[in-house]
């Protein structure tokens, strides 16, 4: 058998292995019922590092209060990071804000259906482009996610017989493999095969160490607790909830220390979350 005939047949056991994992076990979110191009968009940007059923109430919440980019273009950013407190990066949430001014100002509220111009709108990278255009609009994108990831890692390189020092796998290994994933079948409908993909991928990292320690892409999440984030999360939700404030009551509020209060701040006001007049700090308008 040849190489190629080697990897075809590998590659159609694979797509067998996940189809049936997916038709007894897919999983259902409020975003996969409702694919419209928005709620699709709002969905990628809520789930970048964060759990997918911590991120259902804030996408139903969410999508209730703006249900298209230019109901949230004209909400203010204190009102849409008011809704957004709990699920951390708040930058997120002012790059789905400038998205909204931008889909509304320019694509007539149209969301973009293809990745290159997903590209172009703030916060959205190379996966989550070819997320929502493949989500949203049924687009063959290829894109890589952890679930994704942990999916093609168990099945074509990992074994329980490997040494620690095996070497790591890249993300071009990876794309190679979904291309060649993306026959006729998958074409004709990516965004089902995607689902069941990451489904299948979810479900193996409950039943494997870190899959995604073989990647050359894996880094570890450094500790919420303590962190500049945290600190960045507490003056978020004081702000979005009290308003303008000093820095004597931003201390008191969060319980953390000036110099670390001030290094959030700093950056706050860099990714044009937070301003600051004589010294009262708010959510930027």
């Amino acid at each position: 058998m040849t190489v190629d005939k080697e990897k075809s047949e590998k590659i159609k056991q694979f797509k067998d292995e996940v189809y049936s994992y997916y038709r007894q076990c897919g999983r259902t979110f409020p975003w996969r019922e409702n694919t419209t191009p928005w709620g699709v968009l709002v969905s990628e940007f809520m789930l970048q590092q964060t759990q997918t059923e911590r991120v259902i109430p804030y996408f139903e919440r969410w999508m209730l209060r703006w249900p298209s980019p230019e109901t949230l273009h004209n909400a203010s950013l204190e009102e849409a990071l008011s809704e957004w407190v709990g699920l951390g990066y708040n930058r997120r949430c002012r790059f789905l804000k400038d998205c909204a001014r931008i889909i509304t100002g320019d694509y007539a509220g149209h969301v973009p259906e293809t990745p290159d111009i997903l590209c172009s709108l703030p916060g959205v990278g190379a996966y989550t482009a070819g997320a929502i255009a493949c989500f949203a609009y049924n687009y063959p994108s290829v894109f890589i996610e952890t679930n994704i990831r942990s999916a093609v890692i168990s099945f074509f390189y990992f074994s329980y017989n490997a040494p620690a020092s095996e070497s790591v796998i890249s993300d071009r290994e990876i794309s190679s493999i979904l291309e060649s994933a993306l026959d006729e079948k998958t074409r004709k409908d990516p965004r089902l095969w995607y689902w069941a993909l990451m489904d299948y991928g979810a479900n193996l990292k409950k039943l494997h160490v870190n899959l995604n320690r073989r990647s050359a892409h894996y880094s570890k999440q450094s500790k919420f607790e303590g962190s500049l984030r945290q600190i960045r999360g507490g003056i978020v939700r004081t702000l979005a909830r009290d308003g303008a404030s000093t820095i004597e009551s931003l201390l008191r509020k969060t319980a953390a220390q000036k110099q670390e209060l001030y290094r959030a701040l700093d950056g706050l006001q860099k990714d044009a979350i937070v301003c600051e007049h004589q010294g009262v700090y708010r959510i930027k308008g």
